[in-house]
């Protein structure tokens, strides 16, 4: 089953077991147990981290004291030893405590702790590749034994559900473009607006053929007449 420190088990597989037990404790709701656990861990890590500097040095309190001692102040180093302390103090106060509390916020916050020793113990002590500093605490991956799916995995889910839906809704909307193609197809009747008088042009009057036809008779005989006289003369 994954947990939230894989990473650790290729450095150390002794500090992998024991935190990944406290996981499970806490999985099985067993809150109180999996604190003790990560104190545990703690103290396992703190020893490791001391190594030839620790001497006479028998209880966690101690190592802790000479950790203090040999740190050099930075930020780093003050988180580090911070979150061991963190990790000690609830450990015992679970070992100590004389009723089973059934809200495991503070044994989450101690997992949570926990991760970051892991973390920082991986890179500046092991000299692990950096790139596990990106790593979170997957609470899901706590609770389900089932990683947390990545942002990238989210979003094409939910472009599958997407395109389904929009699969499902195509029939209709062909069904409407058919119909509207249809209603631009069918020709429109065309209605013949009436005109207005106003715009009806009048035609002009012509003469009968009957006075043209006269008209022209007269002339000609008018000019034989005007012929006949000249030649007389």
């Amino acid at each position: 089953m994954p947990t939230n420190f894989d990473f650790l088990k290729k450095v150390d597989k002794n500090l992998f077991e024991i935190v990944a037990e406290a996981e499970k404790l806490y999985r099985d709701e067993y809150f109180e147990q999996s604190m003790v656990q990560t104190r545990r861990f703690g103290e396992h890590v703190c020893k490791k981290v001391l190594g030839k500097n620790r001497t006479t040095e028998e209880t966690f309190d101690e190592m802790l004291a000479t950790l203090n001692d040999c740190s050099f102040g930075n930020i780093e180093e003050k988180e580090f030893i911070n979150d061991l302390y963190f990790l000690k103090k609830h450990g015992n106060s679970a070992v100590h405590s004389g009723s089973v509390k059934k809200d495991g916020m503070e044994a989450l916050e101690c997992l949570k702790r926990a991760f970051e020793v892991a973390i920082s113990y991986c890179i500046y002590n092991r000299k692990a590749n950096p790139k596990i500093m990106r790593l979170s605490y997957d609470t899901e991956l706590l609770v389900t034994g089932e990683k947390n799916k990545k942002l990238s995995d989210r979003y094409k889910e939910a472009k599958e559900k997407a395109v389904k839906s929009s699969d499902f809704d195509e029939p209709k909307l062909k069904k409407s473009s058919a119909t509207k193609s249809k209603s631009t197809k069918t020709p429109k009747k065309k209605t013949t607006k009436k005109q207005s008088s106003v715009m009806v042009c009048k035609s002009k009057k012509s003469f009968p053929i009957f006075w043209i036809l006269v008209g022209i008779t007269f002339v000609i005989s008018l000019l034989i007449f005007l012929v006949l006289f000249v030649s007389i003369h």
